[in-house]
Parts: structure tokens; sequence; C-alpha cells
């Protein structure tokens, strides 16, 4: 039941940098999709936010997830259909010589363990194999992910940024009160998103697995599950998303209406989604990771969100 099986491929060149040109295979373009700003921008779908109760009051030792408060987001926004690309962040890069840095957090199946190596870069995540275009990218910090969102608003002229926690929740829950947005049941988990599950078990991986098969030992590429009610792909599993907000826990009294927290020091960073090799457990909607800024993982990307308000209010 994969959403978007025939790729496009789209020939990446924008008159707004100089540089190599670029092909990545996107998928079949959804009639939702409203707002491409250039070539090498990520396709958005728009999106009307309204109240939900975020959060849950539990979750692991040390990582609760409450508690539990109304949020009143009220807003429209545009929204990354899909997770960015490899060829996309590799377009940032080329138009503004953003340094790769060297070095990424990457599991070794053969001891166990997350190990630093050195040797990696979004341009070589430990794959074995190069990184595909219509991958997303991963081996990127929070820095990163926030330099491209300010490339992207220096290029087009309109106000890209990173997801707000709460803007990210509401989004992934879709409405729905159960711990995953198609319900309780860890079995429909393959439908939705690319989950640690059959095809990726490996007795190397210590994560309860999701007992469904959907296809792929590790990263998949953009856009291969069913998209969300509200159009958007890969919410959950996959990579990890950074958002904006600084951690927090619990969750402080303010804000309420949706926008970031950014009064605890930062010296940590929310990402939020699962990933192919994460505990099913971790993909629910309401767990929050809690990362430095600094850190670049394997399975670590982004999703941008474009403001509309002001464009909205300048109408006629």
């Amino acid at each position: 039941m994969r959403a978007a099986r025939r790729l496009l491929v789209v020939l990446l060149t924008c008159g707004v940098f100089s540089g190599s040109t670029l092909i990545a295979a996107e998928p079949a373009v959804s009639p939702q999709v409203i707002i491409k700003d250039c070539e090498v921008c990520p396709s958005l779908v728009r999106v009307s936010l309204g109240e939900f109760l975020m959060g849950f009051d539990g979750g692991e030792p040390e990582r609760y997830e409450g508690p539990v408060r109304q949020i009143v987001l009220g807003s429209e926004l545009a929204i990354g259909q899909f997770e960015v690309t490899q060829a996309q962040y590799q377009a940032f890069v080329a138009a503004t010589g953003h340094p790769t840095s060297m070095g990424c957090n990457v599991l070794r199946t053969d001891l166990g363990k997350l190990i630093h190596d050195k040797s990696l870069s979004w341009q070589d995540p430990g794959y074995g194999r190069a990184p595909k275009p219509n991958e997303p990218v991963v081996c990127i910090s929070w820095h990163d992910a926030s330099a491209y969102v300010g490339w992207l608003t220096q290029v087009t002229g309109h106000p890209y940024r990173l997801l707000s926690e709460a803007e990210w929740e509401y989004l992934a829950r879709e409405g729905s009160p159960d711990a995953y947005p198609w319900g309780d049941d860890t079995t429909q988990a393959c439908l939705h998103g690319n989950v640690y599950d059959q095809a990726g078990q490996h007795e190397g991986i210590r994560a309860q697995i999701a007992e469904c098969n959907d296809g792929y030992a590790s990263v998949a590429p953009i856009g291969q599950f069913q998209a969300n009610r509200h159009g958007l792909y890969d919410l959950i599993g996959n990579v990890w998303e950074w958002v904006e907000d600084c951690y927090a826990m619990p969750y402080p009294a303010a804000p309420v209406d949706g926008s970031v927290q950014s009064s605890f020091g930062c010296d940590r960073r929310s990402v939020r989604g699962g990933s192919w090799r994460s505990d099913i457990s971790r993909q629910r909607p309401t767990f929050r990771g809690r990362d430095p800024a600094t850190l670049r993982s394997a399975i670590f990307g982004l999703r941008v969100a474009r403001e509309l308000k002001a464009e909205t209010s300048a109408a006629p």
C-alpha cells in the first residue's frame, strides 16, 4: 500500500545559485502540493492548524512526555511534504559553500553500540554505498538544519524555518488520541512509515521491532508510504527530524500557542518522529528526542516549514 511508487526525475537547476547540475528522483507530486518556490526547494503543502491536547502523562524513565496541555495553534503554514533530501541539501551546499563537518554517530551492529565515526558525513552516512538523491539527508546538526532554512529564506524571499515541537506533534497525531495516528496496533506501522521492523531486524540493534514488514532494512527514499491526512509523508519513521525548540522536561506552562520553547538555555534541542532503527515505542508522536545542537547522527534529518500569515494578511 505504498504511495507514490512512480518517481519523477527532476532536473534541479535554479537561477539562484551556480554549481553542478543535480539530478534527483522525487515521488509524483500530490494535488495537495501548492507551493514550490524554486526547482531545488522542497515541495510544500498548505496546512491549517488548530487546537489539540499535546503530550502524554507518562513516558520512559527520565523522559516524561507531559504534562498534557491544551495548545491553540490557529494559523496556517506551508509544510514540507517530505523530509529534505540529499539532493536538496547538496544544492544548498553548492550554492553557499556551507562547510561539511566530518564525524557522525552511527550504529555498529557488529559491536551492538553507537560510535562516532570521524570519516562519515552527510555525503557518506555509513550505508556502505553512496546515499541516493531522493533519500533524506542525514548526519546534519541542528545548526546545519538552521542554516539550510536560512538559505531558503534568502533565496526565495519567503520566511522558512524549522517546525516547533507543538506544530510537529499536531501534524503527526492527525487528531487521534491513540498512541499512534492509526491507532494502538503497531502491526499497522509498516503502512505508514519506515520503522524498525522485520525487514530490518538485526541482533545488533537493541530495540523493539514492529511485527510487520515495510520492505526496507535501512533508510528509504522519501514518500514510499501512505501520506497522512495533511498530505505529509514520513513524519513517523525513516529519520528523526530536528525541530526549533529547546528541550525542556516537563513542559513549561507557556507557551501554549504552538510557538517555540526557547527559555531553557538550549543545551539540547528536540527531535521528533523516530527512524528506521528506533524502538517502535519511540515512533509515537508524543515521544521527544533530546540532543545537543551539535550532534550529527546517521538517523537525524529535517523537514521545513514556511510562514503564510504575512502573505495572507497582505492579500487584498
